[in-house]
């Protein structure tokens, strides 16, 4: 893990400042688009987790039901056993589960989810305290450079 550098901000000329303030917004950035990935597979997982709680139900088998290949695809299939499912659990990897086990595949998904986006948040925040802090002391510096070169 890479440790921290404390760096005093007054030190530094408004360029250098300028170029913090970017790498900052930039880092805010890329954590928020993050996070909205992170909020959207938990979205998921919640919907997979509906789908199994009601829409595997013993009336239900025989049937011809849609099945999601992708988010937007769909093909038609044959519900042939209501106690268990096919769970994909990455990488392309599949896993036959009861509905009950798949349930709690996902119910652990979305926790695990939950953690990382509470751990983010707080990475956010930081960030964007740092970036407040930047941008007050770049006012300052440039209002100080300004009233430098103000005529007397």
């Amino acid at each position: 893990m890479s440790k921290q550098q404390q760096v005093d901000l007054s030190s530094l000329t408004v360029q250098n400042l300028t170029s913090v303030k970017q790498q900052l917004d930039e880092e805010l950035t890329h954590l928020t688009e993050s996070f909205q990935k992170l909020r959207t597979a938990q979205n998921r997982f919640r919907e997979c987790i509906n789908s199994v709680k009601t829409g595997i139900r013993p009336e239900m088998e025989g049937k011809t039901i849609l099945i999601p290949l992708t988010a937007s695809l769909y093909v038609p299939g044959t519900l042939c056993d209501v106690d268990n499912v096919i769970v994909d659990v990455g990488t392309g990897y599949y896993v036959e589960k009861s509905t009950a086990d798949a349930q709690q595949f996902y119910r652990n998904k979305v926790e695990m989810l939950q953690a990382n986006i509470g751990d983010l948040d707080k990475i956010v925040t930081q960030k964007t305290q740092n970036v407040r802090i930047v941008e007050e002391v770049l006012r300052q510096k440039i209002q100080s450079a300004q009233g430098a070169n103000a005529p007397a």
